[in-house]
C-alpha cells in the first residue's frame, strides 16, 4: 500500500514538473516571438550583412581555385574589384544615372497620372489611389508658367509664412531623416559583411559553443550545409541579376527607350526577389515605355516576357535549382506572408530564410529515414 501511494505521488511529481517545464518553454517561446516581432528590422538588418558576408566568402572561395593565395589576400583582391567596378560604373556613368533616373520619375508620374485619368473618364473609382501628389507636382508646373499677372496681389500674412516654413522645415528633416537611416543601414550591413568574411571561423566556433555538447556534431552539420546552400545560391542569384540586367539594358537601347541603363539597373536588383521582383520590373519597364508611345510600351513589354523567360526557363533550371529547389507556389505564399507581415525586409529575404529552413528540415528528415530507431 505504502508502494503505491509513493508512485502515486511520483508520478503527480513527475506531472506538475513536465507541466511547470512546458509552461515555461510556452513562455519563452512567446517572449521570443515577441523580442523577435519588436526588433524584425534589426534582425534582417544583420542578416542581411550575414548575406553579403557569405557572398564575399563565396567569391573569395572562387578565386581561392584560381589563384593559390591567403584567404585575406583574396578577399582583399574581391573586395577592390568591387569597389573599382562600382566606382567606374559612377564615374562614367554617374551624370547618366543621375538624368535618367530624373526622366525616369517624371515619365513613370506622368504615366499614373495618365492612367488615373483614363479610369476616371471610364467610370472607375480611384479615389483610393494617392496619386494627388502627381497631379499637383504637374499643375503646379502649368500654373508655374503662367504670367505673373494672374497672381495675387495681396501678400501672404505672419502666420501663413510660419505654417509653411514650419511644413518646409518638416519635410526636410524627413528627408534628412531618412536619408541618414538608408546611408547607416548601408554602412552597417557593409562593416557586418566584412567581419564575416574577414574571419568566417571564428563566428562559426562562436554559434557552435552556444549549442549543447550533446548536439554539436549535428548543429555543425546544420551550420556547414546552411553555408554550403547560401554560398551556391548567392552565386547562382549574382550571374541570374547580372544577365537581367545586360539583356533589359541592351533590349530597351535597341528599343529606343531613353532611360534604358537605369531601368536595366533596377530590373538586375528587382531580380533579387523572386517573382514580385520580376513583376514590379516589368511593370516599371512598361509604363516608362509607354511614354515613347505604344509600339515602344508593347516591345517593352514582349522584352520583358523573354527577359522573364530566359530568368524562369533558362537560367534557374541551370543555375538556382543547383543550388536550391523549393516550389514556386510555396516560395509566392511565404514572400507574401513575409512581406505583409515585416514588410520590404521580409519580402527581399525571403528566399534564404526559407532556404535556411528547407535545410533543417531536410536534415532531420534524412537523419530520421536513416536511423528511425533513434528518431
Amino acid at each position: 500500500m505504502t508502494d503505491s501511494t509513493g508512485d502515486r505521488l511520483q508520478a503527480r511529481n513527475d506531472l506538475a514538473w513536465s507541466i511547470s517545464v512546458g509552461g515555461c518553454g510556452i513562455v519563452l517561446f512567446v517572449a521570443l516571438l515577441a523580442l523577435a516581432w519588436y526588433f524584425a528590422a534589426t534582425l534582417f538588418l544583420i542578416f542581411a550583412g550575414m548575406l553579403l558576408g557569405v557572398a564575399l566568402n563565396a567569391m573569395t572561395g572562387l578565386l581561392g581555385r584560381v589563384v593559390p593565395l591567403p584567404q585575406s589576400v583574396r578577399l582583399a583582391i574581391v573586395c577592390l574589384a568591387l569597389v573599382a567596378i562600382l566606382s567606374g560604373i559612377l564615374f562614367l556613368g554617374g551624370t547618366t544615372i543621375a538624368q535618367q533616373a530624373t526622366i525616369l520619375s517624371n515619365t513613370i508620374k506622368s504615366q499614373l497620372t495618365t492612367v488615373k485619368t483614363f479610369l476616371d473618364s471610364h467610370g472607375v473609382d480611384t479615389s483610393f489611389f494617392d496619386l494627388n501628389s502627381f497631379s499637383a507636382t504637374q499643375s503646379g508646373s502649368e500654373t508655374s508658367t503662367t504670367p505673373s499677372a494672374s497672381l495675387p496681389h495681396n501678400l501672404p500674412s505672419a502666420s501663413a509664412i510660419a505654417s509653411s516654413g514650419g511644413a518646409i522645415l518638416g519635410q526636410t528633416f524627413k528627408v534628412l531623416l531618412g536619408t541618414v537611416s538608408v546611408v547607416g543601414n548601408f554602412f552597417i550591413v557593409l562593416f557586418l559583411g566584412l567581419a564575416f568574411a574577414v574571419q568566417p571561423g571564428v563566428y562559426r566556433e562562436g554559434l557552435l559553443f552556444m549549442a549543447p555538447a550533446k548536439h554539436r556534431a549535428r548543429t555543425t552539420i546544420i551550420i556547414d550545409r546552411i553555408g554550403y546552400t547560401l554560398e551556391r545560391w548567392l552565386i547562382a542569384q549574382i550571374i541570374t541579376m547580372a544577365a537581367v540586367f545586360f539583356v533589359t539594358w541592351i533590349g530597351l537601347a535597341i528599343i529606343g527607350i531613353p532611360s534604358s541603363f537605369i531601368l536595366g539597373i533596377q530590373a538586375g536588383l528587382l531580380a533579387f526577389i523572386p517573382t514580385v521582383g520580376a513583376i514590379l520590373g516589368g511593370l516599371i519597364v512598361v509604363l516608362a515605355s509607354l511614354a515613347s508611345g505604344w509600339i515602344a510600351g508593347l516591345s517593352a513589354f514582349i522584352l520583358f516576357l523573354g527577359v522573364h523567360a530566359l530568368e524562369s526557363y533558362i537560367l534557374t533550371p541551370l543555375i538556382q535549382r543547383q543550388a536550391l529547389d523549393i516550389p514556386p507556389a510555396t516560395l509566392f505564399a511565404f514572400q507574401i506572408l513575409l512581406g505583409v507581415v515585416f514588410g520590404i525586409w521580409g519580402l527581399a529575404l525571403a528566399l534564404p530564410l526559407m532556404a535556411i529552413a528547407k535545410v533543417i528540415i531536410t536534415h532531420f528528415k534524412t537523419e530520421s529515414s536513416l536511423h528511425p530507431a533513434a528518431a
